[in-house]
C-alpha cells in the first residue's frame, strides 16, 4: 500500500484501488472500437441515461418526479412553463448536463465557468433567483432531520465570504496545475472537495453529479454518457451519504481512501451495466425489423404510449403499428397494461 498527500487530503492507494483504476483504464482503451461499432444503439442509450441521470439527481434532492415524469418534461421542455418546484429543478439540470454533453470540450475548470453552470442550474427555480450563479452569503452546514422533529448538524462546510472563495480559488488552481495525479483520482478528489467546501447557497450536490461528468468527458472518458452515474449514487445513496460523513468528519487533512474507493466502484458498475445493456440491445435487435426496431425505440422513451400515440409520431398506419405490437409482445421485447384504450405499452 502507498500512502499519498494530494491537495492536503491523505489517500492510501491499495491494491483494490489500483485493480479498480486499471479496470476502468482497459475498458477505455476498449471504448473507441465499441463506440464506432454500436452507434444507432448509443443514441438511444444516451436518450435514456439523461432521462435517469435528471431523475435521479434531483430526487436524491428531494424531487418527487418519477422518470416517466421526467421524460415527459423533457420531450416538452421548449413549450412548458414550470410552476412546481421539482419541474424547476429537472428542467435546471436538463438543460446543464445537456451543455455540458455538448460544449464539454469547451468548458474550463475555471469559477467562472462553475458559476455559469450553478447560473444554468438554477435557471428556472424562483426560490434561488437571488443566489443563483454566486459563491454563498450564508452558511450553510449540512443537517438531518431527526424522528424527533430536530435538526442535527452532520458537517460544517467552509464559511461563507472569504474562506469560501479562498477555498475554490486553491481547488481549482490545484486541478489545473496537477500533472502528476491519475485523472480518475483527481476527479474523484476534485469531486469530494467541492462537496465539502459546499460554496453555493442550494444546488451543490447536483452540480457536483454534473462537475463529475464534466471531468469524465474532459479527461476522454466518454462512455459516462450513455449510462447514468447519478442513477448509480440513487441506488447508493445511503452509503454515498455515509462515506461522505465519515470522511468529511476529520477534516482539515482527511483521508479520503474510502471515498475514492466508492468512487471508483460506482465507476465500474456502471462500466459492466452498460456492456450488459449494449449485448442486451443486440440480441433484440437481431430478431426485429427495421420497423419493429423504429417501434421499440419509440416505447422506450415514451412509457405507457398507446397504439394511436406511436401511429402518430411515427406516421405508420393505426393497423401496421397493432401488428407490430403483437410481433413484439411475442418477442417479449415490450409489456402492455391496460386494456381497451387504456392499453399502454413499455419497454422491458
Amino acid at each position: 500500500m502507498t500512502s499519498l498527500k494530494i491537495n492536503n487530503l491523505e489517500l492510501d492507494l491499495s491494491m483494490r484501488i489500483m485493480s479498480e483504476l486499471s479496470t476502468i483504464d482497459r475498458f477505455d482503451a476498449r471504448w473507441a472500437s465499441i463506440e464506432k461499432r454500436e452507434g444507432s444503439t448509443l443514441k438511444q442509450l444516451k436518450s435514456i441515461a439523461t432521462v435517469k441521470s435528471v431523475g435521479a439527481s434531483t430526487r436524491i434532492e428531494g424531487s418527487k418526479m418519477t422518470d416517466d415524469e421526467v421524460s415527459v418534461l423533457i420531450e416538452n421542455i421548449n413549450i412548458s412553463s414550470f410552476e412546481e418546484r421539482d419541474q424547476q429543478e429537472v428542467a435546471g439540470y436538463f438543460e446543464t448536463l445537456d451543455t455540458i454533453a455538448e460544449n464539454y470540450t469547451r468548458i474550463g475548470i475555471t469559477e467562472s465557468q462553475i458559476k455559469s453552470l450553478h447560473n444554468l442550474l438554477m435557471k428556472h427555480s424562483i426560490k434561488d433567483a437571488w443566489h443563483k450563479g454566486e459563491y454563498k452569503q450564508v452558511t450553510n452546514a449540512v443537517e438531518a432531520n431527526l424522528s424527533d422533529g430536530t435538526r442535527r448538524t452532520i458537517f460544517n462546510t467552509t464559511e461563507p465570504g472569504l474562506q469560501t472563495n479562498d477555498a475554490m480559488m486553491r481547488l481549482i488552481e490545484w486541478y489545473n496545475s496537477d500533472e502528476e495525479t491519475l485523472p480518475l483520482v483527481k476527479d474523484a478528489l476534485f469531486v469530494y472537495e467541492f462537496l465539502s467546501i459546499h460554496p453555493f447557497q442550494d444546488g451543490n450536490g447536483r452540480l457536483s453529479r454534473l462537475l463529475a461528468s464534466l471531468l469524465l468527458l474532459k479527461n476522454g472518458y466518454s462512455w459516462i454518457q450513455y449510462v447514468s452515474f447519478e442513477h448509480e449514487i440513487e441506488n447508493r445513496k445511503s452509503a454515498y451519504y455515509k462515506v461522505l460523513m465519515d470522511t468529511q468528519k476529520n477534516r482539515p487533512g482527511e483521508n479520503v481512501t474510502q471515498w475514492l474507493t466508492f468512487f471508483l466502484s460506482c465507476l465500474n458498475t456502471i462500466q459492466t451495466n452498460l456492456l450488459l445493456k449494449l449485448e442486451e440491445n443486440k440480441k433484440a435487435s437481431e430478431n426485429l425489423s427495421p420497423r419493429e426496431e423504429r417501434i421499440r425505440f419509440f416505447i422506450q422513451h415514451h412509457a405507457g404510449c398507446s397504439s394511436g400515440n406511436i401511429s402518430a409520431k411515427l406516421d405508420i398506419p393505426l393497423p401496421t403499428v397493432k401488428k407490430s405490437l403483437m410481433e413484439l409482445l411475442e418477442k417479449k421485447v415490450i409489456t402492455k397494461e391496460g386494456v381497451g384504450r387504456a392499453t399502454g405499452y413499455y419497454s422491458v
